[in-house]
């Protein structure tokens, strides 16, 4: 670049230009011009191996906003969540025998946020309107169930079973069993026991069947004939004995024997 200066002057004055100009050269020349370009043409070669890269991972992965995420494993997929100081706090594991799920609070939720199934230390919580167990054996609890309401489907049977022990139903102030449409059942192979501390049993109904009690033998012949007096041995066993004016459940005492 060429540095000139303009003067201005009259006519008649003598102006002394000076004898050496002098040419300032701007810009970058040489071996700086080389390695100048040399590094632009390296990060060029950088960005499209990484734009290459980052196109090849995408493919592989099938990451696209248009489908669900898919993690695929020869053994098992872990999925970590860690704290500040990178401590384990919780752990989803798909193995090829079952998923394990590591966290001091488990909660399955709706679409809604509605929790549905919860679970931690303290116990299971199901928060649904209905628990449905479908298998053919039905459900099997180890240890006690609290539960407001056990009902069956409409038209189907509710079965409560212990096949190879006892059934128990405790409640501080009642236990009540009633059939709206149908009878009522109690069958067992051994005794059957009725039992109250301190009330009574009270037996409330039009007609109450005793029909496999042990009779008596029968009366004289002036008895009344059909009817039957119920008699109590000392152990509250119950006989039939041949009703007539007087009783006669002493005559037929030895059944108690």
């Amino acid at each position: 670049m060429v540095r000139e200066q303009y003067t201005t002057v009259t006519e008649g004055t003598h102006i002394e230009r000076p004898e050496n100009q002098h040419v300032y050269k701007i810009g970058i020349y040489g071996w700086r011009k080389r390695c100048l370009y040399l590094f632009v043409l390296l990060l060029l070669i950088i960005l499209v191996v990484n734009l290459a890269l980052t196109i090849w991972i995408l493919k592989v992965m099938w990451f696209s906003p248009d489908s669900s995420l898919l993690l695929q494993s020869t053994q098992n997929v872990t999925v970590n969540a860690r704290n500040s100081e990178g401590e384990v706090t919780g752990r989803l594991k798909v193995g090829p025998q079952m998923v394990e799920v590591q966290s001091q609070h488990f909660q399955i939720r709706s679409e809604d946020g509605k929790p549905l199934f919860t679970t931690d230390e303290q116990g299971v919580t199901v928060s649904t309107g209905r628990l449905r167990v479908t298998g053919p054996e039905g459900a099997i609890f180890e240890h006690s169930v609290e539960t407001p309401l056990v009902r069956a489907d409409p038209f189907e049977d509710l079965r409560l079973e212990s096949p190879t022990r006892s059934l128990s139903m405790d409640a501080p102030r009642g236990v009540h069993i009633k059939a709206h449409t149908g009878k009522m059942e109690a069958l067992s192979q051994m005794d059957v026991i009725l039992q109250s501390s301190d009330g009574v049993l009270v037996l409330d109904a039009e007609t109450v069947g005793l029909p496999k009690l042990e009779q008596g033998t029968p009366g004289p012949s002036g008895s009344s004939e059909g009817f039957y007096e119920i008699c109590v041995c000392p152990d509250g066993k119950l006989y039939l004995s041949a009703a007539d004016e007087a009783t006669t459940c002493e005559e037929h005492s030895h059944i108690c024997l």
